[in-house]
């Protein structure tokens, strides 16, 4: 019986940064996780112990620092590619590199309306994230994301008119609580001349004036699905440089308090005690990719 390994690689993982700019007084700052991946051009390491290959894992942690300090950190994007172009130069025996990073919120504290110049506050649910996988002789694929966004309107969505069989027991609702956690992944269809952090800052825009729609009225949502497929939509029409994007919503309940047991109270309704639940959770997903240009 013949085997063959038809997948490897290996890394370092959950490679923990912070990067510190200093523009004179102002400072800006880059709390990140770097995850590398490199593949090599022989599989003797797994086939027979020999390890004269390996680029030691430790190896790789000590390149992420060494060239955050050499090249600096404009974008997590720009770095994964830097990443990237390194292992495969430095190595002829490095057919693939992947490198994945997360960024974790950080926020300028304000002070009577002027931005700090170095204090800072976290914000470490929202996160960023990108990867890029980069083969000898080919181009790098590039995916960014948010994951962790978390948002919440009181009005102006509703759920009604699904599939009624023997199964349902869940009523139409025309007014109920939208809450959700946004997680979004977009891949992008060149490498160059791209700003990277103005494409992630306006997708984040974009997912959260469809979600809320105008100040003062909103914008009514019939579905999850609805909203999520109009934010795709305006993505792609907005941002030539994304390809495909790719949503994901789940509902975090919020179910009216039910007092109907407390009789004497002669509470007759509810819209304002609500209980939070995110299990269990219907979740929304959808990816919208741009059609190929019809052949003449």
């Amino acid at each position: 019986m013949a085997f063959e390994i038809v997948n490897k690689g290996y890394g370092k993982n959950n490679v923990r940064l912070f990067y510190v700019h200093r523009e004179g007084n102002v400072h800006h700052i880059k709390d990140i996780e770097v995850h590398t991946r490199l593949t090599l051009s022989s599989e003797r390491d797994y086939t027979h112990g020999d390890n004269r290959d390996i680029i030691a894992t430790d190896t790789q942690k000590n390149t992420v620092y060494i060239l955050a300090k050499r090249r600096g950190i404009s974008c997590i994007e720009s770095f994964a590619l830097d990443l990237c172009d390194h292992f495969l130069k430095q190595y002829s025996h490095v057919t693939k590199a992947q490198i994945s990073i997360d960024q974790y919120g950080w926020h300028r504290i304000v002070e009577n309306d002027k931005e700090h110049h170095h204090a800072f506050y976290a914000n470490r649910e929202c996160t960023r994230h990108c990867t890029v996988e980069h083969e000898r002789n080919g181009t790098p694929k590039i995916t960014a994301g948010i994951s962790g966004l978390k948002v919440m309107k009181t009005t102006q969505s509703a759920f009604a008119n699904f599939y009624d069989d023997e199964y349902r027991t869940l009523p139409d609702t025309h007014e109920r609580i939208f809450c959700t956690v946004v997680k979004s992944d977009w891949t992008y269809n060149r490498s160059k001349h791209i700003n990277f952090c103005k494409v992630w800052s306006t997708v984040k825009d974009i997912v959260l004036d469809t979600f809320a729609g105008p100040a003062e009225t909103g914008v009514f949502s019939p579905s999850v699905q609805q909203t999520l497929y109009d934010t795709e939509k305006r993505v792609l029409q907005t941002i030539p440089e994304i390809e495909t994007i790719d949503i994901e919503l789940p509902n975090v309940h919020h179910y009216e308090a039910d007092f109907s047991k407390f009789k004497d109270l002669a509470i007759s309704d509810n819209n304002e005690v609500f209980i939070p639940s995110d299990k269990p959770s219907g979740n929304i997903q959808g990816k919208m990719a741009r059609k190929p240009a019809a052949k003449l």
